[in-house]
């Protein structure tokens, strides 16, 4: 079949029923009416619900969303109408409140023609005394490298009350960069086929994603808390620009960013907050941050420092000394950060038992180990081969390898550790972006600060892609002998991770998918790891 629709035609038609592109049955999106992406929910309180869904039509449309106690809707407990704006993209956002706590619900928007949308599932958050809580944590899933099996295995689930998405939530390049032609999982190609940079092509990108039938059936299933991580908007952005934003050629960072900002906000169920906090009865306090688009600085770049050559182990310990530990570079900036280190102190005060963070990037130290140069094979492309020379020169020095992670700003991770030690907080922190599954120790100096549960990716490689001198086991041995907080790490293996909060432990768990080239839903393996009060380590369970 022949996906390769017009762009032109599709943003001349009114942008109806975009997205059809990444299963059978593509010409739908030139005639797709009325609901076309399913329904989500999000951001839930203790008494409120944010719902979203999309209505195409040839003008704004009034909707009636409904909430209920029962899928067939005979106990209604609340509503109220909606317009899904063309503005918009034609997508309808409602927060419907005066809701009972720690309750679940069936929810529906209906239009003026009586056609109803699917039923979604969404629920409040509990209050008072609470013995459990649980969460699926996504991040990074890159539809043309795969099914997002993760997502539909998560959807099925019963033990979970809330799904939280840490970003990269698509991708922004153009149809056969990353995944390059050769590696694109058949019947999962992306529209527009060119890099995101309008409103239009973000918009279009989102909804050829949301088209996913697992992705919509995880929105219907459960509420969402979500970020944006870089992606959303291009590759290492920061406040001021990105790796992969080229102001020559596609104009203003701050129109861009603009344009990702705003279509982000019309397709995912989130409110306009760049930051929030949800409390989980006394059980826990979840702080949702965000590290990239508001204040953060731009990546320091080892790359940059051994640029002019000369003494090697001068320029690294001037970049170690002076840029790495400028106490300005910040990811959440002056603002975010105090609001955090209050709430952190406020939260357990308040006698809650975990502080959860659930943030972007990984928090944990991980520095290259001595045989990554092994690993790398020699017909390997130079930028990779290049990173493992750079990551090899680094460790040496006492230096990470990533340092668009929180590795990148080690003073404000300080500032945040010893923020956690004074509040004498149970810190669990969440992560995406890498692409690999991560068990931390976090450590400030010898106090033990919290752990961290960083996840895998839904389909996005890791380090497999590029490491293939090594078995994935001897990669994660040498992982965890050269990072001494490192208790676990899986490098091959793409799903999602899952916790269970009790007032007696967060225990964790990696789901391992048995693959992403097809669509299937059975899982290969999982390890679970766990964290107890005060304890502030992981364990093995």
């Amino acid at each position: 079949m022949d996906l390769s629709i017009n762009r032109r035609s599709l943003v001349k038609l009114g942008m109806l029923g975009l997205g059809a592109l990444s299963v059978p049955g593509a010409a739908a999106i030139l005639t797709a009416r009325g609901f076309s992406h399913g329904v989500a929910s999000g951001e839930p309180t203790q008494n409120s619900v944010l719902l979203w869904t999309r209505y195409v039509a040839p003008n704004d449309t009034t909707l009636r969303a409904e909430i209920a106690r029962d899928a067939g809707f005979t106990q209604v407990v609340g509503g109220g109408d909606v317009t899904a704006r063309g503005d918009a993209d034609h997508t309808a956002k409602i927060t419907i409140g005066d809701l009972p706590a720690n309750s679940w619900f069936y929810y529906r928007f209906v239009a003026p023609d009586g056609s109803i949308s699917r039923v979604g599932r969404t629920r409040t958050l509990p209050q008072g005394d609470i013995s459990r809580f649980g969460i699926g944590l996504f991040s990074c899933s890159n539809m043309g490298y795969g099914w997002f099996n993760a997502y539909g295995h998560a959807a099925k689930r019963n033990d979970i009350d809330l799904m939280i998405h840490v970003g990269d939530y698509f991708y922004e390049y153009n149809l056969g960069t990353y995944p390059d032609a050769a590696h694109i999982v058949p019947g999962r190609l992306i529209q527009p086929d060119h890099e995101t940079v309008t409103l239009a092509d973000y918009r279009l990108r989102y909804a050829a994603y949301r088209m996913d039938e697992d992705l919509q059936a995880l929105h219907a299933a459960f509420p969402m808390i979500a970020r944006w991580d870089d992606h959303e908007s291009a590759n290492d952005s920061w406040k001021g620009g990105a790796e992969n934003h080229q102001p020559a050629t596609e104009g203003p960072w701050s129109v861009r960013k603009a344009a990702a900002e705003k279509a982000y906000r019309e397709w995912l169920p989130v409110s306009d907050k760049p930051w929030d906090s949800y409390q989980i009865g006394n059980l826990a306090t979840i702080f949702i941050t965000e590290t990239r688009l508001t204040a953060r600085t731009k990546q320091v770049s080892l790359k940059e420092a051994l640029a002019n050559g000369g003494d090697v182990a001068k320029a690294l310990t001037d970049f170690r000394d002076n840029v790495w530990m400028d106490p300005s570079h910040t990811l959440m900036g002056q603002d975010q950060e105090q609001w955090l280190f209050n709430g952190l102190s406020n939260s357990k005060k308040s006698g809650t038992q975990w502080q959860i963070m659930a943030q972007q990037v990984v928090m944990g130290t991980l520095s290259s180990p001595p045989e990554t140069l092994d690993w790398i094979p020699k017909n390997a492309p130079a930028q990779v081969r290049q990173f493992a020379e750079i990551g090899a020169a680094a460790a040496k020095a006492g230096l990470p390898f990533n340092f668009d992670s929180w590795d990148g700003y080690p003073v404000a991770r300080n500032r945040l550790y010893e923020a956690a030690l004074a509040a004498d907080a149970d810190l669990v922190v969440l992560a995406g972006d890498s692409h690999n599954a991560w068990g931390n120790n976090l450590m400030h100096g010898k106090n033990r600060v919290g752990v961290e549960f960083a996840g895998h990716s839904v389909t996005s490689p890791g380090f497999e892609t590029y490491i293939t001198g090594a078995a994935p086991a001897d990669v994660a041995n040498a992982l965890r002998h050269a990072n001494p907080g490192l208790a676990f790490t899986d490098t091959s293996q793409r799903g999602y991770v899952s916790l269970e909060l009790t007032p007696e432990a967060v225990n964790g768990a990696w789901h391992f998918m048995s693959t992403i080239r097809q669509r299937d839903l059975t899982l290969a393996s999982s390890k679970a790891m766990r964290v107890r009060p005060g304890q502030r380590v992981l364990e093995n369970v």
